[in-house]
């Protein structure tokens, strides 16, 4: 095993100035305090992102701003029952599964109440503090500030007990359901909030540690997303335990290792994922789905935007089972299928890109010439059941698994990674809908059976996608393309019914690379290290090292990839993602 050089906290390096980002709250009430002086301001509002933990934020701003007025948003919400009533077509019986919202911020709270709020803020004497999420909506403020979250540090809290869902009591009930409602719910009405806002906040609260809580300018905010959209970057990746989880990104990862495993790693998903942009050593976390709304024609590509809107359509993750268990038995839905059910506008086609594998690696994928479609279908209720344990090598196809093989997984198509996998998934960016077929008997993290979902995936299941097609069609489809001194060019997928491409460059000297129009996802396969550099020193080099995942924006045309450090004279590997014309 290599010695790890994974970096687990990459920053964009925005500026030298330290001083740009107040840093504690004494620091941010100062700052606060002189901008209300200088504009002479009545009422500031601070507007939060669903998961921000009030009673460590709150007080400690009262205590400093000493508001003649304090006005909780919390006061103009609808009662939960009303809520509940609202969402219950979108969130759904389904424990897993819903339908995204359309509804807005402005569809929880009661237009009685923000007037009634609104006035008492009118009327009041001194200093008024409107606190909470849709503090904005209450009134517009002389001064705005936001505090955001890194979606991930959300699940966190959720998983902890620590918050609510938006506008509910329901504190300590189930994490999952939580996730749930936050992801088809509370993230969607959030979003197009914050999108609303982001052109006029005046400072960018980082809330994700309200002991250390650090402010930026809105202008310096919106400026540090703008360069970011220009050049290439890495965002933050997470980390968690699995019930099929193995053992090797704890060693080139170098994670902690007392949890029993790392079965996920978010290595590329803006939605999920924070952005760390460094001023002068101080470091402010963002969710980085925040440079998709804010520029994405620049982070996209104009061709890429009218077909997705400001959408992040390619995932990078990880799924390790060295010295785990089989993923789940699954398959996703058709894009028919999944934007009549759930409200989604595509889906998730995918691929496993090998990484690593031990000497029983695998992949099950696509089912067996000849199969029985009832019979199998009545295999999969029986075991979902409690009944007979279902013999998925009786109906799908198991490949062994090797080093930089490339399995692809076009929607529809029944799969899942074996024990002692390693596996770069490449896929779109649908998140959540995975339908699982069986989960081999065992129990979830929680100590309960994880749930199936057989009515949707036989209903997606592509039953005429059997082994020699799926052969001939999935398995290593590598196609060389061009080659030139100190490097090769290959083509190893998608599957033409998927919309994004593959292409493999092994190279011991310089790579030219080009976005032509469009973003491009890569991670370092082979090597130690390589840079990442502009021709024409439009951006400072990037470093990155083995396994990470790094994002190239359409806007940075031309770029360049060598070997770097202890790589040079040495044949490095990137595999790089892209949506087709």
């Amino acid at each position: 095993m290599r010695k790890p050089n994974y970096e687990k906290f990459p920053c964009v390096n925005i500026s030298n100035d330290a001083s740009k980002v107040a840093v504690g709250w004494d620091a941010i009430a100062e700052r606060l305090r002189g901008e209300i002086a200088r504009r002479g301001a009545r009422v500031v509002v601070v507007e939060t992102y669903p998961g921000a933990i009030d009673s460590q934020v709150l007080p400690e701003l009262q205590r400093r701003l000493k508001p003649q007025r304090t006005i909780l948003a919390a006061e103009a919400f609808k009662p939960p029952a009303d809520i509940e009533a609202m969402t219950r077509d979108d969130v759904t019986d389904d424990p897993v599964f819903g339908v995204l919202t359309q509804l807005a911020l402005a569809d929880f709270l009661e237009d009685s109440a923000i007037a009634r709020l609104r006035h008492g803020c009118e009327t009041a004497g001194g200093l008024t503090l409107i606190y909470g999420v849709g503090a904005a909506l209450i009134h517009p403020g002389d001064i705005l500030v936001y505090a955001d979250l890194a979606r991930w540090e959300i699940q966190m809290r959720m998983r902890r007990g620590e918050i609510a869902n938006l506008g509910l009591h329901n504190r300590g009930v189930k994490w999952s359901l939580q996730y749930k409602r936050g992801y088809f719910v509370d993230w969607r009405v959030a979003d197009r909030h914050k999108r609303q806002l982001h052109d006029r906040i005046d400072f960018l609260l980082d809330a994700n540690a309200p002991a250390e809580p650090k402010m930026l300018a809105g202008e310096d905010f919106r400026a540090a997303l703008g360069e970011t959209a220009r050049r290439p970057f890495r965002v933050v990746p997470f980390f968690d335990p699995a019930p099929w989880g193995g053992q090797w990104m704890k060693e080139v990862c170098d994670l902690d290792r007392s949890v029993a495993n790392f079965g996920w790693c978010f290595d590329c998903v803006p939605e999920e994922n924070s952005l760390l942009l460094n001023f002068g050593g101080v470091r402010v976390e963002v969710p980085s789905i925040d440079v998709v709304f804010s520029h994405p024609r620049e982070l996209l590509g104009e061709r890429v935007f009218e077909r997705f809107g400001a959408e992040f359509p390619i995932r990078f993750d990880f799924l390790d089972t060295m010295g785990g268990g089989n993923l789940s038995f699954q398959v996703h839905p058709l894009t028919d299928y999944i934007r009549r059910k759930f409200g989604m506008s595509y889906t998730q086609d995918e691929s496993y890109y090998l990484l690593d594998a031990g000497g029983d690696g695998c992949v099950y994928l696509g089912l067996r010439e000849g199969v029985d479609r009832d019979a199998m279908c009545r295999s999969l209720r029986e075991a979902a059941g409690g009944g007979a344990a279902f013999e998925a090598e009786r109906f799908a196809n198991r490949f062994p698994a090797r080093k930089h093989d490339h399995f692809l997984i076009p929607a529809g198509t029944v799969h899942c990674s074996g024990a002692q996998s390693m596996v770069l998934e490449i896929s779109a960016t649908p998140y959540i809908f995975t339908f699982k077929l069986w989960d081999w008997g065992r129990l979830g993290l929680d100590g309960l059976p994880r749930p199936v979902h057989l009515d949707h995936g036989i209903a997606n299941i592509q039953w005429d996608r059997t082994t020699e097609w799926v052969r001939g069609n999935l398995v290593n489809r590598i196609t060389p393309i061009a080659r030139g001194e100190g490097w090769r060019e290959e083509r190893t997928g998608l599957h033409e019914l998927e919309f994004i491409e593959t292409r493999r460059h092994w190279f011991t000297g310089t790579v030219a690379h080009d976005t032509a129009g469009g973003v491009n996802v890569l991670n370092l396969v082979e090597g130690e290290e390589a840079v990442v550099e502009s021709p024409t020193g439009a951006f400072e080099p990037m470093v990155v090292h083995y396994a990470e995942t790094f994002i190239v924006p359409a806007a940075v045309g031309a770029y360049t990839i060598r070997p770097r450090g202890l790589s040079r004279g040495r044949e490095c590997a990137t595999v790089k993602a892209y949506v087709r014309p």
